[in-house]
């Protein structure tokens, strides 16, 4: 696998207003220990909104995205806009709820969600050449939206259980099927493989063999 870049896109530092922690650095964790090599990326912009993670009240602060994303990838983190997916082997969302906010606004408008374009370019453009996409957590909804954008449907993803967001995810052309916390979902058409992580919990454990196991399938994708 020497030689291999994967993209890992963050939107932010915390589930509640930019990427899950434990998500993002388990994918990064299970990314390496493939022998993949991890690129982060994140848009360089202000994010949606500040949120105490104490109390889980919005502060009034102003932060940027980009910025808090450093904090997960200890400053190795480059602007989305600047990714390129013929630099790139492979492309991990992780989830929080930052992707539903500071990568789309699915956050407030659900299924007439509007998704980052530079977002939706690299899907694109994986999907154009052959390359594959993990989505974790919420991030499969999210996918599900660039995918229609993209005039792609019928994607096999999950989000777990959750009736709404599943709902979401099949309004927006998608199939969503249900899938326990330490499980995936795999399109072999698409090369997409899901797992809902956080959408279920309970903790590190159960979140981090999802996420394995995605990237387990990534990998042999890659091989």
């Amino acid at each position: 696998m020497q030689g291999k870049r994967v993209g890992v896109v963050l939107a932010g530092c915390g589930y509640l207003d930019g990427a899950e922690i434990t998500e993002a650095v388990l994918s990064l964790y299970f990314l390496e220990r493939a022998g993949l090599e991890p690129r982060c990326f994140a848009p360089d912009r202000p994010q949606m909104h500040v949120v105490d993670h104490l109390t889980g009240q919005p502060t009034g602060e102003t932060r940027n995205v980009l910025v808090e994303s450093a904090r997960i990838a200890r400053g190795k983190v480059e602007p989305l806009d600047r990714a390129r997916m013929d630099e790139l082997d492979a492309l991990v969302l992780p989830g929080g709820y930052g992707v539903a906010k500071n990568l789309s606004d699915f956050a407030v408008r659900g299924p007439e969600a509007d998704i980052d374009p530079d977002l939706v370019r690299l899907v694109g453009e994986a999907l154009s050449r052959g390359k594959p996409l993990v989505a974790i957590c919420i991030s499969p909804a999210i996918l599900a939206a660039a995918l229609r954008k993209l005039g792609i449907g019928n994607a096999r993803l999950t989000i777990g259980d959750d009736a709404g967001t599943a709902a979401a995810v099949t309004a927006l052309g998608a199939r969503h099927e249900a899938c326990p916390v330490d499980r995936a979902i795999v399109d072999e058409r698409l090369r997409i493989v899901s797992t809902p992580a956080y959408m279920l919990g309970p903790g590190p454990r159960d979140v981090g063999a999802g996420i394995e196991q995605a990237v387990a399938t990534l990998t042999g994708w890659l091989r």
